[in-house]
């Protein structure tokens, strides 16, 4: 597994973390760094991925609501809600990462993490928000 894929589950762990405990997410990644031990540059990608996703998580779920048809986020499966968020944050604001590879990530993750549904479901959304994004970008190769 490479690096940034680690960051990426690390990314779904820590999300489902903040989700099932109340407490200050800054005290809650302390923590969690102490038990998940990594490379500096595993544990920087995963924080620059979560920094954005805690920064414009309004703007996220607002598009995420949007292309989730019949979905609210309340109702979706807390690792489904997670790589959504977090695939979506890369779509949405970095420019490291292509948009496919941010999307093929995700649907792997899922494949490992989420139910039987989940690789088509958040491949579904997340191809909604980039063809938003970025109309140029085919969905599918030509």
């Amino acid at each position: 597994m490479g690096n940034r894929r680690l960051s990426r589950e690390l990314v779904i762990q820590f999300l489902y973390l903040t989700e099932m405990n109340e407490g200050e997410i800054e005290n809650q990644l302390k923590s969690f760094w102490e038990s998940h031990p990594c490379p500096e540059d595993v544990q920087s990608f995963t924080e620059d991925i979560l920094k954005d996703i805690f920064d414009h998580k309004k703007e996220i779920d607002v598009r995420l609501e949007k292309y989730s048809d019949n979905w609210t986020l309340s109702r979706m499966a807390v690792i489904d809600r997670n790589l959504l968020r977090m695939a979506a944050s890369e779509l949405m604001y970095s420019k490291t990462v292509p948009p496919k590879v941010a999307i093929d990530e995700a649907v792997e993750i899922a494949k490992k993490f989420g139910t039987e549904d989940s690789p088509n479901f958040i491949n579904g959304v997340l191809d909604r928000i980039l063809k938003e994004l970025k109309p140029d970008v085919p969905l599918k190769p030509a």
